[in-house]
């Protein structure tokens, strides 16, 4: 290439170059933001003009993933990333929209300077996922934030300052692998009133949940409790998991005994898509039996239930609920396998009211699939009762577990496919 060509690409390269820096300092400002925190650093070499844009960025990602491979032990943390947190939570200026921190090693020698800092910018948005060493201790200072919108932490303890007044802003709340206590976390979400989403998952500390959010939409509960209270009339999709296993004896509910299955979804009138997992059934089946609760689920198009079906409480309880949702169309049913000390016949209550004595009237139910299907009596049967109480089922999906049942018998396949049913045009299909 000649020298004239030569500079003729460079005064072009130089005008671009141009073009950006003189950009207004708020878009080179969201341009910087879409870097992690390390990278918009760096910029301070280009130019005059894009010195210290970096410390205006609306939103900082920082991740100590670029120093862990070179810096340090397993757990120790390295320097070079602390001194970069500081920095920049110290030299920013401006406002700051939200902020990540992503870390795999222990930080909890300095996690309280950071916290202290990042509570005197008042953030909408924080995520924070230091997922090594013990859970770090969220310090007083940070439940000051007061303009909170949205909050995802993991690996962490709550402890509510006394002078707590709640996030007057904050639609959605993230904990994963937290530990706290019943009073704290009822505080915590009640002392919300815009939230919106609520996610909470491996939580150690907590008996009874109980959760009063009015705006509340979509829940998602992954851990260990004992105790379930919900009240969220706006509530449209909730994933519950219990992982306990409690002995819980079903028995009818008689002159306004307790009902576990109406103080966990007798708010929910507006209910879309409930999922209920683990022992989470079981739970629901405690003082609750073919009873119906004050609020009818009028909305309730789809329900996911993990189920034993072999346990006659479950069943029961699972019945309950689709009496309760009289447009119910879309059924997913996952066969919950049984702890190998005891099997599933130890489960199986011989006192309460048989299955073949069951009735129901399933006027809209159009699909069907049941999964990690083994073939068993149990499971045949209420198949069989699903196609005898929907008379505009069209499909019902059998689903085998490989992993525990390698094909069906010919016994079961003939069994299936010779059940009744009032829909003349159900048909099962065995994958």
């Amino acid at each position: 290439m000649g020298s004239s060509k030569k500079a003729k690409v460079k005064s072009r390269r130089a005008a671009k170059s141009d073009r950006l820096s003189s950009l207004p300092l708020e878009i080179k400002a969201d341009i910087l933001s879409r870097l992690n925190v390390q990278d918009a650093v760096r910029t301070n070499i280009l130019s005059s003009a894009w010195r210290s844009t970096w410390t205006t960025i609306p939103e900082m990602l920082l991740c100590d993933c670029t120093y862990t491979s070179c810096q340090g032990s397993v757990t120790s943390a390295p320097p070079k990333f602390i001194t970069l947190v500081d920095m920049a939570l110290s030299l920013h200026r401006g406002p700051l929209h939200g902020i990540t921190i992503l870390g795999s090693k222990n930080y909890h020698d300095v996690f309280g300077r950071w916290m202290h800092k990042l509570s005197m910018k008042s953030p909408n948005s924080v995520t924070i996922k230091l997922t090594s060493a013990s859970r770090y201790r969220i310090p007083s200072c940070f439940f000051s934030i007061s303009d909170l919108e949205h909050l995802d932490i993991k690996n962490c303890i709550i402890s509510l300052p006394q002078m707590f007044k709640g996030f007057e802003w904050l639609t959605t709340l993230d904990l994963e692998n937290f530990s706290s206590t019943d009073s704290d976390i009822d505080n915590l979400i009640s002392c919300c009133p815009e939230l919106s989403v609520l996610v909470l998952k491996s939580f150690e500390g907590i008996s009874c949940l109980n959760i009063r959010a009015p705006e509340l939409e979509i829940l998602e509960v992954d851990g260990r409790f004992e105790d379930f209270h919900l009240d969220a009339p706006n509530l449209e999709t909730a994933n519950v998991t219990l992982h306990k296993a409690q002995e819980y004896q079903s028995v009818p509910v008689v002159h306004g005994g307790k009902s576990y299955l109406k103080q966990a979804l007798g708010s929910l009138s507006d209910i879309e898509k409930p999922v209920i997992n683990g022992y989470f059934l079981t739970y629901l089946s405690k003082g609750c039996i073919m009873t119906k609760i004050p609020a009818v689920f009028d909305h309730l198009e789809m329900m996911l239930l993990e189920i034993c079906f072999w346990d006659q409480r479950e069943i029961l309880t699972a019945v309950s609920l689709f009496q309760n949702a009289p447009i119910l169309k879309k059924l997913e049913l996952w066969s919950f396998p049984w702890d190998n000390d005891f099997g599933p016949m130890s489960l199986w209550d011989q006192d309460q009211t048989s299955i073949a004595d069951l009735t129901l009237q399933m006027d809209h139910l159009v699909t069907v699939s049941v999964n990690d299907f083994l073939g068993l009596d149990y499971e045949v049967d209420f198949v069989g009762k699903l196609l005898s109480w929907a008379p505009v089922l069209e499909e019902v999906k059998i689903n085998v577990d490989c992993t525990r049942a390698f094909s069906l018998g010919s016994k079961v396949l003939k069994k299936l496919l010779a059940l009744p049913r009032v829909s003349d045009k159900a048909k099962i299909i065995v994958t």
